[in-house]
Protein backbone atom coordinates (compact mmCIF):
# COMPACT_ATOMS: atom_id res chain seq x y z
CA UNK A 1 0.00 0.00 0.00
CA UNK A 2 2.93 2.67 0.55
CA UNK A 3 4.43 2.11 -2.84
CA UNK A 4 0.64 2.29 -4.64
CA UNK A 5 0.57 5.73 -2.58
CA UNK A 6 4.27 6.65 -3.14
CA UNK A 7 3.61 6.08 -6.74
CA UNK A 8 0.49 7.70 -7.28
CA UNK A 9 2.26 10.66 -5.61
CA UNK A 10 5.64 10.58 -7.67
CA UNK A 11 3.36 10.34 -10.94
CA UNK A 12 1.34 13.59 -9.42
CA UNK A 13 4.61 15.53 -8.95
CA UNK A 14 6.12 14.55 -12.30
CA UNK A 15 2.08 15.35 -13.91
CA UNK A 16 2.43 18.93 -11.89
CA UNK A 17 6.09 19.91 -13.11
CA UNK A 18 5.35 18.99 -16.56
CA UNK A 19 2.04 20.63 -16.83
CA UNK A 20 4.01 23.79 -15.54
CA UNK A 21 6.63 23.37 -18.56
CA UNK A 22 3.54 23.07 -21.54
CA UNK A 23 1.32 26.02 -19.25
CA UNK A 24 4.30 28.64 -19.93
CA UNK A 25 4.22 30.87 -22.71
CA UNK A 26 8.37 30.27 -23.70
CA UNK A 27 7.10 26.73 -24.30
CA UNK A 28 4.48 27.90 -26.58
CA UNK A 29 6.99 30.18 -28.66
CA UNK A 30 9.28 27.76 -28.64
CA UNK A 31 7.42 24.96 -30.18
CA UNK A 32 5.49 27.52 -32.42
CA UNK A 33 8.90 28.72 -33.73
CA UNK A 34 10.19 24.82 -34.25
CA UNK A 35 6.48 24.28 -36.25
CA UNK A 36 7.68 27.11 -38.59
CA UNK A 37 11.33 25.94 -38.92
CA UNK A 38 10.01 23.03 -40.62
CA UNK A 39 7.78 24.85 -42.93
CA UNK A 40 10.40 27.19 -43.85
CA UNK A 41 12.96 23.62 -44.53
CA UNK A 42 10.22 22.16 -46.52
CA UNK A 43 10.09 25.27 -49.10
CA UNK A 44 13.60 25.19 -48.91
CA UNK A 45 13.55 21.86 -50.18
CA UNK A 46 11.71 22.70 -53.41
CA UNK A 47 14.53 24.38 -54.80
CA UNK A 48 17.00 22.06 -56.14
CA UNK A 49 20.02 24.46 -56.57
CA UNK A 50 19.58 25.16 -53.26
CA UNK A 51 18.74 21.79 -51.78
CA UNK A 52 21.72 20.48 -53.31
CA UNK A 53 24.05 23.08 -51.77
CA UNK A 54 22.64 23.26 -48.15
CA UNK A 55 21.93 19.44 -48.32
CA UNK A 56 24.05 18.61 -44.48
CA UNK A 57 22.48 21.81 -43.18
CA UNK A 58 18.69 21.06 -43.68
CA UNK A 59 19.52 17.52 -42.52
CA UNK A 60 20.93 18.53 -39.30
CA UNK A 61 17.75 21.13 -39.39
CA UNK A 62 15.42 18.40 -39.89
CA UNK A 63 16.87 16.06 -37.57
CA UNK A 64 16.92 18.93 -34.93
CA UNK A 65 13.09 19.83 -35.99
CA UNK A 66 12.45 15.80 -35.12
CA UNK A 67 14.45 15.62 -31.51
CA UNK A 68 12.18 18.94 -30.83
CA UNK A 69 8.81 17.35 -31.56
CA UNK A 70 9.81 14.56 -29.86
CA UNK A 71 10.88 16.42 -26.68
CA UNK A 72 7.73 18.04 -26.87
CA UNK A 73 5.82 14.96 -27.13
CA UNK A 74 6.91 13.30 -23.80
CA UNK A 75 7.10 16.37 -21.70
CA UNK A 76 3.06 16.56 -23.11
CA UNK A 77 2.57 13.07 -22.38
CA UNK A 78 4.02 13.31 -18.71
CA UNK A 79 1.84 16.01 -18.11
CA UNK A 80 -0.64 13.12 -18.13
CA UNK A 81 1.52 11.05 -16.14
CA UNK A 82 -1.45 10.82 -13.22
CA UNK A 83 -3.92 10.09 -15.71
CA UNK A 84 -3.07 9.11 -18.95
CA UNK A 85 -6.35 8.17 -20.46
CA UNK A 86 -6.69 11.70 -20.71
CA UNK A 87 -4.36 12.34 -23.23
CA UNK A 88 -6.15 9.81 -25.30
CA UNK A 89 -9.53 11.47 -25.32
CA UNK A 90 -8.07 15.09 -26.69
CA UNK A 91 -8.34 14.23 -30.33
CA UNK A 92 -5.20 16.91 -30.82
CA UNK A 93 -3.27 15.00 -28.63
CA UNK A 94 -3.75 11.70 -30.82
CA UNK A 95 -2.93 13.68 -33.91
CA UNK A 96 0.13 15.24 -32.69
CA UNK A 97 1.56 11.79 -31.28
CA UNK A 98 0.59 10.25 -34.78
CA UNK A 99 2.64 12.79 -36.68
CA UNK A 100 5.26 13.41 -34.11
CA UNK A 101 6.24 9.33 -34.10
CA UNK A 102 5.60 8.55 -37.67
CA UNK A 103 8.95 9.76 -37.79
CA UNK A 104 10.39 6.73 -36.21
CA UNK A 105 8.53 4.12 -38.37
CA UNK A 106 10.96 2.47 -40.57
CA UNK A 107 8.42 2.23 -43.82
CA UNK A 108 7.41 5.59 -43.48
CA UNK A 109 10.93 7.01 -43.04
CA UNK A 110 12.21 5.40 -46.13
CA UNK A 111 8.87 6.81 -48.43
CA UNK A 112 10.40 10.19 -49.27
CA UNK A 113 6.80 11.19 -50.44
CA UNK A 114 5.32 10.45 -47.61
CA UNK A 115 7.43 11.56 -45.32
CA UNK A 116 7.40 14.86 -46.90
CA UNK A 117 3.52 15.17 -46.18
CA UNK A 118 3.56 13.90 -42.62
CA UNK A 119 6.48 16.60 -42.49
CA UNK A 120 3.70 19.14 -44.15
CA UNK A 121 1.03 17.72 -40.95
CA UNK A 122 3.58 18.93 -38.33
CA UNK A 123 2.29 22.73 -40.06
CA UNK A 124 -1.38 21.81 -38.64
CA UNK A 125 -0.02 21.31 -35.44
CA UNK A 126 -0.04 25.12 -34.85
CA UNK A 127 -3.81 24.84 -34.05
CA UNK A 128 -2.55 23.20 -30.51
CA UNK A 129 -1.16 26.32 -29.45
CA UNK A 130 -3.80 28.76 -31.31
CA UNK A 131 -7.04 28.62 -29.94
CA UNK A 132 -9.05 30.35 -32.33
CA UNK A 133 -7.16 28.34 -35.20
CA UNK A 134 -8.54 25.17 -33.45
CA UNK A 135 -11.99 26.07 -33.12
CA UNK A 136 -11.99 26.88 -36.92
CA UNK A 137 -10.43 23.74 -37.92
CA UNK A 138 -13.52 22.01 -35.60
CA UNK A 139 -15.89 24.12 -36.74
CA UNK A 140 -14.88 23.38 -40.42
CA UNK A 141 -15.03 19.28 -39.39
CA UNK A 142 -18.65 19.47 -37.51
CA UNK A 143 -19.68 21.24 -41.29
CA UNK A 144 -19.05 18.57 -43.63
CA UNK A 145 -21.95 16.66 -42.94
CA UNK A 146 -23.94 19.50 -43.56
CA UNK A 147 -21.61 20.71 -46.58
CA UNK A 148 -22.42 16.90 -48.03
CA UNK A 149 -26.55 17.58 -47.94
CA UNK A 150 -25.41 21.39 -49.75
CA UNK A 151 -22.82 19.69 -52.43
CA UNK A 152 -25.79 17.09 -53.61
CA UNK A 153 -28.56 20.23 -53.69
CA UNK A 154 -25.83 22.40 -55.68
CA UNK A 155 -25.51 19.20 -58.09
CA UNK A 156 -29.00 18.32 -58.42
CA UNK A 157 -29.65 22.22 -59.24
CA UNK A 158 -26.65 22.44 -61.76
CA UNK A 159 -27.92 19.13 -63.45
CA UNK A 160 -30.92 20.59 -64.19
CA UNK A 161 -30.12 24.01 -65.44
CA UNK A 162 -27.47 22.56 -67.66
CA UNK A 163 -30.14 19.88 -69.35
CA UNK A 164 -32.24 23.28 -69.52
CA UNK A 165 -29.10 25.24 -70.83
CA UNK A 166 -28.24 22.19 -73.58
CA UNK A 167 -31.54 22.13 -75.08
CA UNK A 168 -32.03 25.60 -75.51
CA UNK A 169 -28.81 27.17 -76.35
CA UNK A 170 -26.53 24.16 -77.85
CA UNK A 171 -27.50 25.32 -81.14
CA UNK A 172 -26.35 28.82 -80.88
CA UNK A 173 -23.65 28.46 -78.63
CA UNK A 174 -22.38 25.07 -78.43
CA UNK A 175 -18.68 26.24 -76.83
CA UNK A 176 -20.42 26.94 -73.99
CA UNK A 177 -23.46 24.61 -74.04
CA UNK A 178 -22.74 21.89 -76.66
CA UNK A 179 -23.00 18.75 -74.36
CA UNK A 180 -24.39 18.58 -71.08
CA UNK A 181 -20.45 18.18 -69.30
CA UNK A 182 -19.91 21.90 -71.13
CA UNK A 183 -22.95 23.44 -69.70
CA UNK A 184 -22.13 21.94 -66.35
CA UNK A 185 -18.98 23.86 -66.11
CA UNK A 186 -20.30 27.10 -67.66
CA UNK A 187 -23.15 27.51 -64.97
CA UNK A 188 -20.20 26.25 -62.35
CA UNK A 189 -18.54 29.57 -63.56
CA UNK A 190 -21.43 31.40 -63.47
CA UNK A 191 -22.62 30.56 -59.68
CA UNK A 192 -19.03 33.39 -58.92
CA UNK A 193 -21.04 35.45 -60.92
CA UNK A 194 -17.57 35.63 -63.39
CA UNK A 195 -19.28 36.42 -67.20
CA UNK A 196 -22.59 36.67 -66.08
CA UNK A 197 -23.22 39.79 -68.13
CA UNK A 198 -21.57 38.39 -71.30
CA UNK A 199 -23.86 35.10 -70.76
CA UNK A 200 -27.16 37.10 -70.15
CA UNK A 201 -26.51 39.16 -73.52
CA UNK A 202 -25.76 35.78 -75.55
CA UNK A 203 -28.81 34.47 -74.02
CA UNK A 204 -30.92 37.94 -75.00
CA UNK A 205 -29.87 37.63 -78.35
CA UNK A 206 -31.40 34.12 -78.41
CA UNK A 207 -34.63 34.57 -76.62
CA UNK A 208 -35.80 37.24 -74.74
CA UNK A 209 -37.00 34.66 -72.12
CA UNK A 210 -33.44 33.58 -71.31
CA UNK A 211 -33.74 36.29 -69.18
CA UNK A 212 -35.91 34.34 -66.28
CA UNK A 213 -33.07 31.06 -67.13
CA UNK A 214 -30.18 33.11 -65.88
CA UNK A 215 -32.25 35.38 -63.21
CA UNK A 216 -33.50 32.20 -61.05
CA UNK A 217 -29.92 30.43 -61.78
CA UNK A 218 -28.02 33.17 -60.04
CA UNK A 219 -31.13 33.51 -57.11
CA UNK A 220 -31.19 29.52 -56.31
CA UNK A 221 -27.24 29.14 -56.64
CA UNK A 222 -25.67 32.30 -56.01
CA UNK A 223 -27.82 33.63 -53.35
CA UNK A 224 -30.18 30.71 -51.51
CA UNK A 225 -27.06 28.07 -52.09
CA UNK A 226 -24.63 30.13 -51.11
CA UNK A 227 -26.25 31.78 -47.85
CA UNK A 228 -27.25 28.12 -46.78
CA UNK A 229 -23.73 27.50 -47.19
CA UNK A 230 -22.73 30.04 -44.97
CA UNK A 231 -25.28 29.26 -42.51
CA UNK A 232 -23.87 25.69 -41.87
CA UNK A 233 -20.40 27.25 -41.41
CA UNK A 234 -21.36 29.75 -38.49
CA UNK A 235 -23.93 27.16 -37.03
CA UNK A 236 -20.98 24.80 -36.43
CA UNK A 237 -18.39 27.50 -35.44
CA UNK A 238 -20.89 28.22 -32.74
CA UNK A 239 -21.08 24.64 -32.20
CA UNK A 240 -17.41 24.19 -31.84
CA UNK A 241 -17.21 27.58 -29.41
CA UNK A 242 -19.07 25.90 -27.11
CA UNK A 243 -17.15 22.68 -27.34
CA UNK A 244 -13.77 24.92 -26.69
CA UNK A 245 -15.18 26.40 -23.83
CA UNK A 246 -16.62 23.42 -21.73
CA UNK A 247 -13.15 21.94 -22.28
CA UNK A 248 -11.75 24.77 -20.73
CA UNK A 249 -13.95 24.56 -18.00
CA UNK A 250 -13.44 21.04 -17.54
CA UNK A 251 -9.62 21.40 -17.08
CA UNK A 252 -10.10 24.88 -14.95
CA UNK A 253 -12.43 22.15 -12.60
CA UNK A 254 -9.62 19.17 -12.70
CA UNK A 255 -6.98 21.84 -11.57
CA UNK A 256 -8.99 23.01 -8.68
CA UNK A 257 -9.48 19.62 -7.39
CA UNK A 258 -7.13 18.67 -4.51
CA UNK A 259 -3.87 16.83 -5.15
CA UNK A 260 -4.73 14.07 -3.25
CA UNK A 261 -8.00 14.00 -4.66
CA UNK A 262 -6.81 11.83 -7.78
CA UNK A 263 -5.20 8.88 -5.61
CA UNK A 264 -7.81 6.66 -4.75
CA UNK A 265 -7.35 3.91 -3.13
CA UNK A 266 -8.38 0.57 -5.12
CA UNK A 267 -11.35 -1.85 -3.19
CA UNK A 268 -9.31 -4.91 -3.06
CA UNK A 269 -6.53 -3.13 -0.63
CA UNK A 270 -9.14 -1.22 1.48
CA UNK A 271 -9.52 -4.27 3.72
CA UNK A 272 -5.73 -4.53 3.92
CA UNK A 273 -5.41 -0.73 5.14
CA UNK A 274 -8.29 -0.98 7.84
CA UNK A 275 -6.63 -3.97 9.24
CA UNK A 276 -3.44 -2.13 9.35
CA UNK A 277 -4.92 0.79 10.97
CA UNK A 278 -6.78 -1.61 13.61
CA UNK A 279 -3.25 -3.26 14.42
CA UNK A 280 -1.75 0.42 14.90
CA UNK A 281 -4.90 1.60 17.21
CA UNK A 282 -3.67 -2.00 19.09
CA UNK A 283 0.17 -0.98 18.95
CA UNK A 284 -0.88 2.66 20.42
CA UNK A 285 -3.07 1.19 23.17
CA UNK A 286 0.22 -0.99 24.21
CA UNK A 287 1.65 1.73 23.95
CA UNK A 288 0.30 3.84 26.46
CA UNK A 289 -0.77 0.96 28.98
CA UNK A 290 3.66 0.85 29.23
CA UNK A 291 3.75 4.40 29.60
CA UNK A 292 2.29 3.98 33.29
CA UNK A 293 3.53 1.20 35.73
CA UNK A 294 1.28 -1.26 36.95
CA UNK A 295 -0.01 0.12 40.30
CA UNK A 296 0.55 3.48 39.94
CA UNK A 297 -1.91 5.48 41.76
CA UNK A 298 -3.68 7.72 40.30
CA UNK A 299 -5.85 10.61 41.63
CA UNK A 300 -9.76 10.49 39.97
CA UNK A 301 -11.71 13.68 39.87
CA UNK A 302 -13.64 13.33 42.33
CA UNK A 303 -10.55 13.08 44.69
CA UNK A 304 -10.60 8.91 45.16
CA UNK A 305 -7.65 7.42 44.49
CA UNK A 306 -7.78 4.79 41.83
CA UNK A 307 -5.05 2.06 40.10
CA UNK A 308 -3.63 3.25 36.41
CA UNK A 309 -3.24 -0.25 35.45
CA UNK A 310 -6.43 -1.24 36.46
CA UNK A 311 -7.69 1.50 34.70
CA UNK A 312 -6.31 0.66 31.49
CA UNK A 313 -7.02 -3.01 31.82
CA UNK A 314 -10.68 -1.85 32.02
CA UNK A 315 -10.43 0.18 29.07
Amino acid sequence: MPDLIRTSTGRGRLAARCRDVCEARVFALGVMSVILLNAVLLGVETYSGLSAEYGVLLDSAERFCVTAFSLEMLIRLGAYADRPKAFFRDPWNVFDLLVVSSAFVPFLRENTTLLRLLRLARVLRTAQFMPQLRVLLVAVGRSLPGTVSFLFVGALILYVYAMIGWICFAGHDPQHYGSLGRAGLTLFLLMTLEGLGDAVHAGLAVSPFSIIYYASYVLLASFVLVNVLIGVVLNALEEAREMEEEAKRAEQAADRQPAGHAVRVPSAGADELRLRIAAMRSALDDMEQQLDPPGAVSQNPNGAPSLAGSSAGAR
